[in-house]
């Protein structure tokens, strides 16, 4: 769960606009699941299957917040994987930030034909709670790509607390960052993209938008991602004629570090979460990536407003 983000960039690797092979964006990230791994599948002829081109992050210039860990970074290569090549990674420390960039680099070019400077890939470190933060790394960013494509709102917090027990500051905290921070990421992106025609917003919310989490306390979290989801409907219909979509995608339960660190000193935690969930167990976080390309590129053309959830059935009963 990343928290915020970045201003001062850092230039991974020069030459935007350059775009990798199709076949190296197969092959791309050797830690993904076995069938990321696989040879890609040939047709009759030996030639490669026919694809989805509305599918393609293929020249599209992509700015993730919270980008350096988390769901966040599940992202950012995500879009990678899709043929991004340019793309700006926020997040709260400038280090973290520029590690995840030349990793993401790194990790493109393995076992594949792509070549560091194919891409170009800058850290902006910037804090989404505070609005000059924000409009400081979105004017970073066009000065270095001069347009923006797709933009994806992850930074977010999760905190457990009672009621009674939750401290003020604190819930301060949470919501200048899950809902104020989703609408500046937001409202500059759309600032910046109505100018040149359009494109793609997608914030993060969660289940906890319709559902009330058991057994742990987390009402302030719950209400700040249905604030969220509310959010993109409304900027939805606010943008519609301007060709600026917006919409959100919420997760289930997902087995991030964070998650997997939490729950190996809680296993009856984890058993009550699978319990609840129709299909059993809980996310991976690549089971994402399929809904925010999805969300983010021209093959959800005319969708805007809207929900997708990835949460294995948790929500239908």
């Amino acid at each position: 769960m990343s928290t915020q983000l970045f201003a001062r960039s850092i230039t991974v690797v020069a030459r935007p606009g350059a775009r990798a092979g199709s076949s190296a964006l197969r092959a791309r990230f050797s830690t993904r699941p076995a069938l990321q791994n696989a040879a890609p599948a040939q047709a009759k002829g030996g030639k490669s299957p026919r694809v989805l081109q509305d599918f393609s992050m293929e020249g599209r210039v992509c700015l993730i917040t919270g980008g350096a860990r988390g769901l966040g970074n599940e992202f950012c290569r995500a879009f990678i994987d899709s043929g991004c090549t340019t793309m700006a990674i926020l997040d709260l420390k400038q280090s973290e930030a520029e590690d995840a960039a030349r990793d993401l680099v790194a990790t493109a070019c393995l076992n594949s034909d792509s070549k560091p400077e194919d891409f170009k890939i800058i850290g902006l470190e910037c804090d989404v709670s505070s609005e000059r933060s924000v409009i400081k790394a979105f004017n970073e960013t066009m000065d270095t790509f001069g347009r923006l494509d797709s933009v994806v709102a992850s930074a977010g917090i999760v905190e457990n607390y009672s009621a009674f027990d939750y401290p003020f500051d604190r819930i301060k905290r949470l919501y200048d960052i899950n809902v104020h921070g989703a609408f500046f990421t937001a409202r500059e992106a759309a600032r910046n993209m109505i100018p040149q025609g359009g494109g793609a917003i997608v914030l993060v919310s969660s289940m906890s938008a319709n559902i009330v989490n058991i057994p742990q306390p987390q009402t302030p979290y719950n209400a700040s991602k249905a604030a969220v989801k509310h959010m993109a409907a409304s900027l939805g219909v606010e943008w519609a004629k301007k060709g600026v979509r917006v919409n959100v995608l919420s997760p289930g339960y997902m087995l991030t570090k964070l998650t997997k660190t939490i729950l190996e000193h809680d296993r009856e935690l984890k058993k009550t979460w699978e319990s609840l969930t129709p299909m059993g167990r809980m996310g991976e976080p690549h089971d994402l990536a399929g809904a925010v390309v999805f969300l983010a590129s021209d093959a959800s053309r005319f969708m805007t407003g809207a929900e997708v959830r990835v949460d294995g059935g948790y929500c239908i009963i």
